[in-house]
This record gives C-alpha cells, sequence and structure tokens, in this order.
C-alpha cells in the first residue's frame, strides 16, 4: 500500500472550510493545484480532475462518502478493485472555531504497483491544496461579508 498525506490547521469553521472543498469548480481559482474538476460533488457522482503535476492525465473518481463538515471520500482505480486509490478530505472541528484538515491518498489491491508507478510523489501537492483551501477559508472568515 502506497499513501500520502497533508494536515494543515485553518483559523476558520469546519462549515467555511466545507464550503470551499464541495466547491470543486472554484478549486482553480485558489492556489489548489488543480487545474479544472469537471462534475458535481454528490454522493455516487463522477468527478475527473485535472491536476497541474499530471496535466496529461486526468484523474476520474465516483464521490463514495459525503458528511458535511466532517468528511469527503473519493474512489478510483482499476476495475474490479485491482487497483483502489482512495482519498479522503477529513475536517476536524477544533474547540477555539478552528479546523484540522487532512487530505490523505492511500493505494491498494493486487495491482496497486500499476498505480504507484504512475503516480508521482503527491505530498508536494497535498501540501499545496492544504495552503490554499487555508488562505481561501480564512481570508474568507476574517471578510465582513463572509
Amino acid at each position: 500500500m502506497r499513501s500520502y498525506e497533508a494536515v494543515t490547521r485553518i483559523d476558520a469553521s469546519a462549515e467555511e472550510v466545507w464550503r470551499h472543498l464541495v466547491d470543486v469548480g472554484s478549486w482553480r481559482d485558489w492556489d489548489s493545484g488543480v487545474d479544472r474538476v469537471e462534475g458535481r460533488v454528490a454522493l455516487g457522482e463522477r468527478l475527473t480532475l485535472y491536476a497541474t503535476m499530471i496535466r496529461s492525465r486526468p484523474f476520474t473518481v465516483t464521490v463514495t462518502e459525503l458528511r458535511p463538515r466532517e468528511a469527503m471520500r473519493w474512489r478510483g482505480g482499476l476495475p474490479f478493485g485491482l487497483a483502489v486509490i482512495e482519498r479522503t478530505y477529513g475536517l476536524d472541528a477544533q474547540e477555539d472555531g478552528s479546523t484540522v484538515l487532512t487530505v490523505r491518498e492511500d493505494q491498494t489491491g493486487p495491482l496497486a504497483w500499476v498505480t504507484e508507478r504512475a503516480t508521482p510523489d503527491l505530498n508536494p501537492s497535498f501540501r499545496q491544496f492544504c495552503a490554499g483551501i487555508k488562505a481561501r477559508a480564512e481570508r474568507q472568515a476574517a471578510s465582513p461579508s463572509g
């Protein structure tokens, strides 16, 4: 199994962070590391991501979990579970009103080596995503109009 992960503390509510997280159409407007996302965030819906670091190879996933202000999970990979890519965005609301965001991807399955070989180190991209959503959510949270 291969995993990637980034974690950041955001000085904004889980509701504010969630709003930016599920608005995948606007990810290109802030430093997310994603050029564009096609599709909409809804349980069972398919999304196609065009990542900045792998522009030539879009990544298609299915939304498998949505718990507002808590978690979003996507699943992709090869048919029949031969290689499974599962990406989780977890939000943990803190007592002080901030939110800890964790972005994690696990690659598993008998042919996971296929996806592992084709995937560069995603840790820098995940850190970029966390920094981008942190800046966006904190700026919006500090704005009088929200």
